[in-house]
């Protein structure tokens, strides 16, 4: 596992594709969501398909009654640093795959912070 997140690290930093854009004033963050976790951390960057990549996010919550959109809302506020009305769903709300807007960071902001993040968590 450490070999992959350590690719996942390599391939952040190098510059090839990053799961993320800007639009209307925010940046767009992809992801692709894993619920019932053992825990909430970040898993590294996934391809999903047509050269297209997304942020791996494994949560804890359940995909019951939103709880998982709630879980990765305030997941992704405090790992972003930024309040949680700074971060909404704007596409996927009941798909794995998700468009998250964040308000009140800029693209090198949140590009210098996915590297660090991208290799898995430890305990």
């Amino acid at each position: 596992m450490a070999r992959r997140g350590r690719r996942d690290h390599d391939q952040l930093s190098r510059g090839g594709a990053v799961p993320f854009t800007a639009e209307d004033g925010s940046v767009r963050l992809h992801v692709r969501v894993t619920a019932r976790a053992a825990r909430s951390a970040i898993a590294g960057q996934v391809d999903v398909g047509g050269g297209r990549t997304a942020l791996s996010v494994r949560l804890a919550a359940p995909p019951v009654a939103g709880a998982a959109n709630r879980a990765l809302v305030a997941f992704l506020a405090s790992w972003l640093g930024v309040s949680g009305s700074a971060v909404r769903i704007v596409a996927g709300e009941k798909s794995r795959l998700k468009t998250v807007a964040v308000a009140g960071l800029d693209l090198s902001e949140l590009a210098g912070r996915l590297p660090v993040a991208a290799a898995p968590s430890r305990p």
